[in-house]
């Protein structure tokens, strides 16, 4: 009934919302003599605040035509080589040529980046992308919004995730870099763990994980405690709701991003409310550069995707309430899942000093985890000052966290090559 009555105050308001959009374009006409007027910045400001607040947000572009390396602008295209009903893998595919030119011969480390699902869009992670693009082939998880995918495909849930994962690393193996940011903590470890115990060729030379909830009793946040104190019965009831009609998945059930949004931004309300309150004041003092970045921040944080009903619940038990994974307790397809199992892919684990969403210590946790694993393979950092989206986005990211990045996948990519020369 929620998501029901979601979509009707959308559509509810799409007069208003013109109303709002009419009087903006009205207000900023280069032909109306009273645009630069103070009370003509008023109205233009709040009608352009109201019709942001009430728009429908879709998938965010990726907006990566090229990257910088060296003095060289280097072409990039998005090229879909693998997809399931659920998932894109996309590759950056950067030109050939231009590669040469700038310097870069030879093949580079291939790096699969798992983007969270859990609530937003991959394009959360476009700052990531393009810090590792000038330096390895770059690959990432672009997952499906439930709603999109007909009730016929049938199901997606956490075993699904980890098997997926399998598949793209055997898709941009062998022994490619998986870097996991956040959500994906859990699953990807026990698909490396997996691959491991069969010695499946396609696992990875090294594996970063990035403010991940392995181990979720260490430091509990707010998001961990909600989920320790409320039973699994009632995020059954309270949380899970039917797709309605136009979307293709009408009558899935589903966890609906917008009631995820709800929650993040409930955390932190003051601030959002401030930052609105400032994008007002830019706009009637004409900064249009300040009124740009906040747009931006704001076309990507309110851009979320539904989660179907069996992946998030599960993730909920299995993650949040009952610790499967550092409890020894996961059990894939009827196989224990046993990290134990890795003993010769490199560890990095990096975490935010601040991090509210996953505290310190969840990330490190896979260390204990990969207790077979050499401590020569293993690295771990902890980034002062920022909070979560600061472990894999922004100037800390770039300037701090992204070249120790860099420099752990570049000794395991030769660790790996050394080992693959010898008789």
């Amino acid at each position: 009934m929620l998501y029901t009555l979601h979509e009707t105050s959308y559509y509810g308001a799409a007069p208003l919302r013109l109303t709002a959009l009419m009087t903006r374009d009205f207000w900023s006409s280069p032909l109306n003599p009273a645009r630069n007027t103070d009370f003509g910045r008023r109205i233009f400001a709040t009608a352009d605040l109201f019709s942001n607040l009430t728009r429908r947000y879709r998938r965010p572009d990726w907006g990566i035509d090229s990257v910088e390396i060296g003095a060289h602008a280097v072409p990039v295209t998005r090229k879909t080589v693998w997809s399931s009903p659920w998932v894109k893998l996309t590759h950056f595919s950067r030109d050939a040529g231009a590669l040469r030119r700038a310097g870069r011969r030879g093949p580079q480390p291939s790096v699969l980046i798992v983007a969270p699902l859990s609530g937003h869009y991959a394009t959360l992670l476009r700052g990531t992308v393009q810090a590792f693009l000038p330096d390895h082939e770059v690959y990432i998880t672009e997952w499906e919004n439930a709603r999109s995918v007909p009730v016929l495909e049938g199901r997606f849930d956490f075993h699904d995730y980890i098997d997926h994962v399998r598949q793209m690393l055997q898709v941009v193996g062998p022994r490619a870099h998986v870097v996991a940011v956040c959500q994906p903590g859990p699953p990807v470890l026990a698909a490396v763990s997996l691959m491991s115990e069969e010695g499946d060729d396609a696992r990875p030379a090294s594996m970063t994980y990035m403010g991940s909830p392995i181990d979720a009793r260490h430091s509990p946040t707010v998001t961990n405690q909600l989920a320790e104190e409320r039973p699994f019965a009632w995020f059954a009831s309270n949380m899970i709701y039917t797709a309605p009609p136009p979307y293709p998945g009408m009558g899935r059930r589903v966890y609906p991003g917008f009631v995820q949004l709800y929650s993040f931004m409930s955390m932190n309300l003051d601030r959002h409310k401030e930052a609105h309150l400032k994008y007002l004041d830019h706009l009637m003092a004409d900064d249009g550069d300040s009124a740009d970045k906040h747009l931006e921040f704001y076309d990507e944080y309110l851009s979320v995707l539904d989660l179907t009903e069996e992946f998030y619940l599960q993730t909920v038990d299995y993650v949040f309430q009952r610790y499967l994974l550092p409890k020894g307790e996961l059990v894939h397809r009827g196989r224990l899942v046993d990290p134990g199992a890795i003993t010769d892919v490199g560890l990095l684990t990096v975490e935010g000093e601040n991090d509210d969403i996953s505290g310190i210590g969840q990330t490190q946790a896979a260390h204990d985890l990969c207790a077979n694993l050499p401590g020569e393979l293993k690295a771990d950092y902890i980034q002062p000052h920022v909070g979560h989206y600061g472990v894999f986005n922004g100037r800390r990211f770039r300037e701090e966290i992204y070249p120790r990045v860099r420099e752990f996948i570049a000794l395991h990519e030769s660790r790996f090559h050394k080992s693959a020369d010898r008789p």
